[in-house]
């Protein structure tokens, strides 16, 4: 933990040093890197020692729902805790700990405890990220900074995905876990460069600057903040219709073909990452001067049109070119709604935990999006599911316009609930 000596040193006004700054950018990269191997290659691997669907299902199911549910006591632990480096380091270090035991124990019972690890952890990872880069750079950096995390971050998913690929066809399914183990030593070293006292605590949080030890705001001030709550509502109901997109469209293509189907996938995935990767640092930028609204609606709005191409179409190389779009939503939606989050949280000491209990609901949401829309596909067509995806994400862009103010400068909680006003 950092002294208050040390903590003095990093105010608003002083710039925080390369080193420091390398370190997050690495960090990202390495700590995609470590998350990437675990989930995509699991049902295949499992599959490989005669797991059924059932059973397979099933660990990943556990895996997501232990990520719901701790998305936002992570937040608040976040928000609590000074250390901010130690935490990361818990997390990385018990993610592999998850991968090393599936690996070396593939049984139900070490299967379902890993993934119940690895889910709960991995909660911690999205908002302590933000958090560190806020405390090191402050709001006045902070736009462009998370543009940069998502770029690093990116690259780190295709590197991984890459990497992983080529040690699965070559070597062996199990030995991507062991990749993920030995990734978590760059990831270490990498947030060793983050030097502690550069990160400062009130920022962190989205506390008021000069408020060292205020209490925050109270969550039932939060809950009645009009801008929040629709973005809360647009947030779900981007992730319905976006998250069941790519596997039924997996899904649809796999009848009939065999292992191309699973290059076919990973094309897709990398095209979005690439997408993701070059548009990031340009949306945290632009997020500054256009403002988060025109951002975001770019996002909204090429969501249906995503849907409606891909019952258009059976093409293999038309049906990848058009996740360029699904990278687009991605890179600005993972951008900016962080940094509207964060607009909206200012001065409350609530950011972290607000972003996680954003992110429960947009897990909640996603899940739904996949049992809803693969119900429809298996009682009508894939085509009525891509329709039906569209229209979720005509309606969520509608919401978003006429309903959401623009948060960029703007500050909306009331004095009298203890926050900031405009």
């Amino acid at each position: 933990m950092e002294s208050k000596s040390d903590a003095t040193k990093a105010g608003e006004g002083n710039s925080p040093s390369v080193r420091t700054l390398r370190g997050l950018d690495w960090l990202n990269f390495f700590l995609a890197d470590v998350q990437t191997g675990v989930g995509p290659f699991l049902a295949i691997y499992l599959a490989g020692y005669k797991w059924n669907e059932e059973r397979v299902g099933l660990a990943l199911t556990m895996g997501g729902i232990a990520g719901i549910l701790t998305q936002t006591p992570a937040g608040a632990l976040v928000d609590y805790l000074r250390s901010k480096r130690t935490l990361i380091s818990a997390g990385v270090l018990a993610l592999a700990m998850g991968a090393l035991l599936i690996a070396l124990v593939p049984t139900f019972w070490s299967v379902m405890s890993a993934q119940v690890l690895i889910g709960g952890t991995s909660s911690i990872f999205g908002p302590a990220i933000c958090a560190v880069s806020l405390g090191i750079v402050g709001r006045a950096a902070f736009d462009t900074r998370q543009g940069r995390n998502q770029t690093f971050n990116s690259a780190g998913n295709v590197t991984a995905a890459v990497l992983m690929g080529l040690l699965g066809y070559f070597i062996s399914n199990r030995s991507i876990f062991f990749f993920v183990a030995v990734c978590t030593i760059p990831t270490i070293l990498a947030l060793l460069l983050i030097r502690p006292y550069e990160i400062d605590y009130e920022r962190a949080r989205g506390a008021r600057e000069g408020d060292e030890g205020a209490k925050p705001v109270g969550a039932r001030a939060l809950l009645k903040e009009g801008p929040l709550l629709i973005f809360l509502v647009c947030a779900v109901m981007f992730h319905f219709a976006n998250a069941a997109m790519l596997p039924l469209l997996g899904e649809m293509l796999a009848k009939g073909q065999g292992r191309s189907s699973m290059m076919f996938m990973s094309a897709c995935v990398v095209t979005t990452q690439l997408v993701i990767t070059s548009l990031a640092s340009w949306t945290g930028r632009k997020a500054g001067s256009w403002g988060r609204k025109p951002l975001l609606l770019i996002a909204f709005g090429v969501l249906p049109i995503r849907a409606v191409l891909y019952t258009l179409t059976y093409n293999t190389v038309a049906l990848v070119a058009i996740q360029i779009l699904d990278g687009v939503a991605a890179g600005i939606f993972g951008v900016v709604s962080v940094l509207v989050i964060a607009d909206l949280t200012r001065g409350t000491g609530r950011f972290n935990v607000t972003l996680g209990a954003i992110s429960t609901a947009v897990g909640i949401g996603a899940a739904l999006s996949q049992v809803i829309a693969g119900s429809i596909v298996h009682h009508f067509s894939s085509n009525a599911g891509f329709l039906f995806l569209a229209a979720v994400a005509l309606a969520a862009f509608a919401v978003f316009y006429f309903f959401m103010p623009e948060t960029r400068n703007k500050q909306f909680l009331n004095p009298t609930q203890g926050g900031p006003t405009q």
